[in-house]
């Protein structure tokens, strides 16, 4: 499928209003960025190193309590930046624009949709019909528990392709509850969500918001109060805040949360 690139917030708007409402939303501030994992992003041999992020992890933050499971413990992680397989979306359209537009005035963005009723029709058949049979849209993390109790256990559980499975998070804090925050992870580490997109293409659709329409989208989104104050709860959200309303415009916003800080 091709990305759109609506030219004005109206068109924009009557896109966003055209989807499924099983449809996960994810920002990128600018068109440049990809939808590869963190963990991805370090390199090298990275598959091996993800179990010993997650052991050190759980190790050194013992005294958090995320969840009994061990995905509980690696949504924390993503939470706070450590290196994992999962991508950040969530089910509200203009969370995921503020992350798109908060950022990199100059830049194009990306907006990606996924339907997450058509990603998972390609579930497994033991995860489908679980999924199914308690009429749930999202897997929760002591289901995928079930299943899965390791991220490497994702593996064995797949076919011919790799397949994407999207999670509720457990309620950290407000920052995942305000952002209707959800997280994908796609059963092959080295098979990023790129290359899933390009293998599903009527599973998403994607707009390209040009600087002019970013603008004006960050204009009905503070209106809105979809701002880092109401989704970065606390000082670290006011001062991202209070950064980029005291910028000038037309001027890169450095250190502004994206997707997969938030």
């Amino acid at each position: 499928m091709a990305i759109e690139s609506p030219g004005s917030w109206r068109e924009l708007d009557d896109a966003l209003g055209d989807v499924p409402p099983s449809t996960v939303f994810r920002g990128l501030a600018r068109s440049s960025y990809s939808n590869v994992s963190s963990l991805a992003r370090l390199d090298g041999a990275y598959p091996e190193l993800e179990r010993h992020l997650i052991r050190n992890f759980r190790k050194y933050a013992h005294r958090e309590a995320p969840g009994p499971t061990t995905w509980d413990w690696v949504a924390l992680g993503q939470h706070h930046g450590l290196p994992t397989r999962l991508l950040d979306w969530t089910f509200s359209p203009l969370v995921a624009l503020h992350f798109a537009t908060a950022t990199w005035p100059e830049d194009d963005a990306l907006l990606w949709a996924v339907d997450v009723a058509a990603a998972h029709a390609c579930l497994p058949g033991p995860l489908r019909h679980e999924l199914d049979s308690e009429r749930m849209l999202l897997v929760t993390t002591e289901l995928l528990a079930r299943h899965a109790p390791e991220p490497h256990d994702l593996a064995r559980l797949q076919g011919e392709a790799p397949f994407a499975l999207f999670f509720e998070p457990p309620s950290l804090d407000l920052r995942i509850v305000n952002q209707a925050a959800v997280l994908s992870v796609i059963s092959d580490p080295t098979y990023h969500m790129e290359r899933w997109l390009d293998d599903h293409p009527d599973a998403w659709r994607a707009w390209r918001i040009s600087p002019e329409l970013k603008a004006r989208a960050r204009e009905r989104l503070d209106q809105a109060q979809i701002t880092e104050r109401v989704l970065l709860p606390g000082l670290d959200g006011l001062a991202a805040y209070l950064r980029r309303y005291y910028s000038p415009r037309n001027v890169a916003v450095p250190g502004g949360a994206s997707m997969d800080e938030g």
